[in-house]
């Protein structure tokens, strides 16, 4: 595959002159999932030919251009290694090279015959690591998202790659030997070794193999099973350890589940076009049966031998995914997130490079596993933040996987009751087609919010009277009842009753939160923390006092008033060690009537059959933040943690506390929904011209020193916009601007926002301004950032 258009920097570089860094953007425009096919439906040429032939080696090749783990954006020339790699010269080897003092893995990005350094300056690489070059869709991917998110494309590589890989070692998946019997008309050369015979009919009652550690367990030795092989009774054979079971008879373990006239349409949308691209947003309520379309897609395409990438948007949600597609499909399904060990990433990555795994099931760096036959990316509840990675690369997984099924020429599937905004702008506009299940199976409709007003009454843990006799009643029906706050810890702040004091972080500016598990203080910014005061460091007072409520405060008070019932508290706290979320949640399946104190966590997709009330403590956390997007986030967080009653035979209802019950977007969302208000948002998104109406880019600089951040800051902002005046680009340039919260951390942060009605535009000046900053010298001595399509201003 030979490589895309260099990135700006490198020292294969073109020109840096204005039509060509606007032409190079426009295959932006073409591959992501905000352009539109062309008549024909298919990409343009520009894009297209990224992903063209393998071009034959170079057999004259005099310099490599290799990527490496470097903030660099360039790339660095080395001389061939004595020896040829046994398939020549070419993109998407790796290999170990001197750099500095050390060595490090980097991988070969183009051959030429040439340097702008003098051969005698030049060092040849050390070793190559590879047989064969790194999948060509992987590379594909890497250069497109290196370019889009203007970042150092060989450190897009590392970062995209598993970190075995990264360390060097062979791309190859770990095997283990199975023990499998040989049938013998005649076994009577064991009558005079009963331990023998014993081990073989063992090894008969296991057709598939036992492996050696199991045949240890039922107490026989190796030297009795090496006789036995002597003997010609057993054999070895090596297998691959992660999906190595070939497909054989039906694909299903258990039937499909039949779908209703608004699934089925769906469905049948989807067949209509499985060997193109295809993007299709599929809104439906919460518990409406979104899965069981994936699972049926996901079955039509493995019939064809064709993987399905599937991303979920945390590792809370993969091991219960994980399970339903296991329990449904007899083919290899494979699981990639952060808790996998190094080995068992390779094991998965290998696996799903090589078409063994037919069904990837991951989480936001699952889209850079290679695939060998893809056949359709679904990305579940895909307006979840949790897809934007918020430092280093910042690429957003959904938006990598629209630009992966264009340039794969396949079906896409994104899937959420609360879609956001950008992908329902895309569906209203007709460039994705809109797929609705408005019913849920149980034929109950999702149940309404409820707004109780918080105002001049009393709480008891952050709860209203009202609330608390509405949990009785549930609990004594013997259902369960979620109580949804999403602020962890006891109190927000510890305060002084006598002189007004509040415990605030040395090092940011916010307050800290009041723990009582284990009583402390903490910053939830920057994870300082420190012992609780004795008395007011003001005033010498006794009397301390938590302001606000927690989880842990909600907890401990509905542990005083239902003290017969289990209460469960899901925050970041209480699931820190491994499995213990997955641990709750099956204490939850069972049935018992409890209560359910948690955060987000457990409004992301979690069914909950016998959650029949839900309580959300406070709804007002996001109505007059700062950040333009707070509000959509906020309803999409509400709509979601409500869907997650009445989701079985009882119906569901939603109790909403507010201190601005007379709120108009508050009070839209209640009567008429979130999509009510997604519409009506947009239009205000609209008139203001701010996304998806146009497209931002967002610089960030942090500094020990104010004056060092806003100086460079300055700077950076005159300058650029000196050059969009002689450019005559009409991109618009805010800032300096403090960020929400200007110190973190002991540094201070300040932002440049970049706006523009074409994507083309924002990235020919995103790029001018990461270029002037690479050669300013000022700039080494602060600490700055580009965020491309950022998801928040903090």
């Amino acid at each position: 595959m030979p490589p895309p258009d260099p990135l700006p920097g490198t020292a294969y570089g073109c020109e840096k002159t204005t039509n060509r860094l606007v032409a190079r953007s426009d295959r932006f425009e073409a591959a992501a999932h905000f352009s539109k096919l062309n008549a024909g439906g298919q990409l343009p040429d520009s894009v297209s030919s990224l992903g063209g032939s393998q071009k034959p080696p170079q057999a004259s090749c005099q310099v490599l251009k290799v990527a490496l783990p470097s903030p660099l954006r360039r790339l660095f020339d080395y001389l061939p290694a004595r020896q040829t790699p046994k398939v020549g010269w070419q993109p998407g080897l790796r290999v170990r090279v001197p750099f500095g003092h050390r060595e490090v893995v980097g991988v070969v990005v183009a051959l030429a015959n040439s340097s702008e350094l003098p051969h005698s300056q030049l060092r040849a690489i050390s070793d190559v690591l590879d047989d064969a070059p790194l999948p060509s869709d992987w590379q594909w991917l890497c250069h497109f998202t290196a370019r889009y998110y203007q970042h150092s494309l060989g450190d897009t590589m590392q970062l995209a790659m598993p970190a075995r890989l990264r360390q060097g070692h062979p791309m190859a998946g770990r095997t283990h030997t199975l023990w499998l019997p040989i049938e013998m008309s005649d076994a009577s050369s064991l009558q005079r070794a009963p331990k023998q015979a014993e081990l073989y009919a063992l090894l008969r009652q296991h057709p598939h193999g036992l492996a050696a550690r199991a045949i240890s367990a039922h107490g026989f030795t190796r030297d009795q099973l090496l006789a036995l092989q002597k003997k010609g009774f057993t054999r070895a054979e090596e297998m691959i350890l992660t999906a190595s079971k070939p497909t054989t008879g039906s694909l299903l373990a258990s039937p499909s589940l039949p779908l209703n006239r608004e699934q089925a349409t769906a469905l049948a949308v989807l067949h209509e076009k499985l060997d193109s691209y295809h993007p299709c947003l599929l809104e439906g309520v919460t518990g409406s049966g979104k899965t069981e379309i994936y699972l049926q897609l996901i079955e039509a395409l493995a019939a064809k031998g064709k993987q399905s990438l599937v991303l979920v948007p945390e590792i809370g949600l993969t091991p219960q995914t994980l399970a339903r597609f296991r329990s449904r499909f007899r083919v290899p399904v494979v699981a990639l997130h952060s808790g996998l060990t190094d080995h068992e990433r390779l094991d998965v990555w290998e696996a799903a490079a090589n078409g063994r795994a037919l069904v990837i099931i991951g989480t936001r760096s699952a889209i850079f596993t290679p695939l060998a036959n893809p056949g359709a990316i679904i990305v579940d509840e895909e307006h979840d933040g949790s897809y934007k990675q918020h430092d280093g690369l910042r690429y957003h997984a959904r938006d990598l996987a629209v630009a992966r099924a264009h340039y794969h020429n396949i079906p896409l599937l994104l899937g959420s009751a609360t879609p956001s905004f950008e992908s329902l702008q895309q569906a209203l506009c007709g460039t994705y087609r809109h797929l609705r299940l408005t019913q849920r199976p149980s034929r109950h409709p999702p149940a309404k919010l409820e707004l109780i007003d918080l105002r001049h009454q009393r709480r008891q843990g952050g709860l209203l009277p009202g609330a608390i006799k509405a949990i009785k009643s549930t609990l004594n029906a013997g259902k369960q009842v979620l109580v949804f706050i999403n602020r962890r810890g006891f109190a927000p702040t510890l305060a002084c009753h006598s002189c007004g004091w509040m415990a605030e972080c040395g090092q940011c500016d916010a307050r800290m939160t009041l723990h009582r598990q284990p009583p402390l203080l903490a910053c939830h910014h920057c994870d300082s923390r420190r012992a609780l005061p004795d008395a007011c460091p003001e005033c010498g007072s006794g009397d301390l006092r938590a302001l606000g409520s927690g989880t842990e405060r909600t907890e401990e008070t509905l542990q005083g008033l239902f003290p017969k019932v289990t209460v469960h508290r899901i925050d970041r706290d209480s699931t820190r060690k491994k499995e213990s979320f997955e641990q709750i949640l099956k204490e939850i399946q069972r049935g018992e009537p409890c209560l359910l104190v948690g955060t987000q966590m457990l409004a992301k997709g979690h069914h909950l059959p016998h959650v029949t009330l839900v309580v959300v403590v406070n709804a007002d956390g996001g109505l007059y933040a700062a950040d333009f997007r707070a509000l959509e986030h906020s309803a999409q967080l509400l709509e979601q943690v409500a869907g997650r009653a009445g989701r079985a035979a009882h119906p569901g209802r939603v109790l909403v506390q507010t201190l601005h019950p007379d709120d108009p977007h508050l009070g839209q969302l209640a009567e008429h929904g979130y999509s009510a208000l997604a519409r009506s948002l947009l239009e205000e998104r609209r008139i203001a011209k701010l996304p998806p109406f146009c497209f931002m880019a967002l610089l960030r600089f942090e500094s020990p020193k104010e004056e060092a951040a806003l100086a460079l800051a300055q700077q950076a902002t005159q300058a650029l916009r000196q050059w969009l005046k002689e450019a005559a680009l009409p991109v618009r340039c805010l800032g300096p601007v403090p960020a929400p919260m200007e110190r973190r951390q002991n540094r201070y942060h300040l932002h440049i926002m970049l706006a523009a009605d074409k994507r083309s535009q924002r990235h020919a000046a995103a790029n001018w301004l990461v270029q002037w900053l690479e050669a300013n010298r000022e700039a080494r001595k602060v600490r700055w950032s580009i965020d491309i399509d950022p998801q928040t201003l903090a």
